[in-house]
């Protein structure tokens, strides 16, 4: 039963990190296994098995997330944007009691309060800045892309794993993230139909950026390792104020569709569902 839990709990990270603006690290946050992945990640060497067991479950719930999402975001977000960003709003707050209780009666000062709010701060810049992103790369296959692909992995990573902040927006900031999206859908029907033609240019442009993608997990995980171990307060007030600006930055980037009662009251209830979702994940 833990596992397809565990498994659940990976679709939802997947699916935040394949919507530009909704964070996965946020997500982990939320559902209180942030600083479980964190060091399953960091001691993925040194406690390989125990490791593997762990993160298995997580891993085969984000593939889910991301390919299923490659397929319905478009859709989702053409007919239903902000009943979806509502839901991710939910499931961003359902989580901020679980992250509170880690401050909770802790002595704090005016530097905590600096911190919470450069990185709330951040995450709205991030989001204005993200605005108008609409260059597309070439995944033309070449030696150069494929450079080009293992960088563009390792900073994603990076930004997948910092609450608050999302990957896919990095990915759009840098023009990367529809043909990627693409990418993905041309590796899945490639697999469905067999065509070897398309699973092979498919891989040439996925591994090398997957390869940067894992890299990247595991050198930003060491960071936040750290910073955890060393500044506690400090490093959680950061997170704090990285996840509170989510909901702002999901609806700043949210195109809003005509009023109607309907829409108001499907929000509404995708806003609860998202926050229940999270509250019992989090028991978990």
């Amino acid at each position: 039963m833990k596992f397809i839990v565990n498994v659940i709990k990976g679709i939802i990270i997947g699916v935040a990190n394949a919507i530009p603006g909704v964070s996965g690290g946020t997500m982990m946050v939320s559902m209180g296994i942030y600083d479980e992945i964190i060091g399953c990640v960091t001691r993925l060497f040194s406690q390989l098995k125990k490791s593997i067991i762990t993160l298995l479950p997580y891993g085969i719930g984000m593939a889910i997330g991301v390919v299923g999402l490659s397929y319905g975001i478009k859709f989702l977000f053409a007919n239903y944007a902000l009943q979806t960003s509502m839901a991710f709003v939910g499931l961003v707050l359902g989580g901020v009691p679980i992250l509170y209780s880690h401050i909770k009666g802790k002595r704090l000062g005016i530097s905590h309060g600096l911190v919470f709010a450069a990185f709330f701060a951040l995450i709205i810049v991030m989001q204005l800045l993200g605005e108008g992103g609409e260059r597309q790369a070439d995944l033309t296959l070449s030696l150069w892309s494929v450079i080009k692909l293992f960088f563009i992995g390792v900073i994603s990573a990076a930004t997948m794993v910092v609450p608050g902040v999302s990957g896919s927006m990095m990915l759009m900031l840098l023009g990367y993230y529809y043909p990627i999206i693409n990418t993905v859908t041309m590796a899945v029907d490639g697999l469905r139909m067999a065509d070897i033609g398309k699973i092979l240019e498919a891989a040439g442009i996925l591994a090398p950026m997957g390869i940067g993608i894992l890299l990247g997990i595991f050198g930003i995980a060491k960071v936040i390792e750290y910073l955890l171990e060393e500044y506690e307060e400090h490093t959680y007030c950061g997170i704090l104020g990285l996840v509170i600006a989510s909901p702002f930055s999901i609806l700043m980037g949210t195109s809003l569709p005509p009023m109607s009662i309907g829409v108001v009251l499907g929000s509404l209830a995708c806003l609860g569902a998202g926050l229940i979702v999270t509250y019992f994940l989090g028991r978990e």
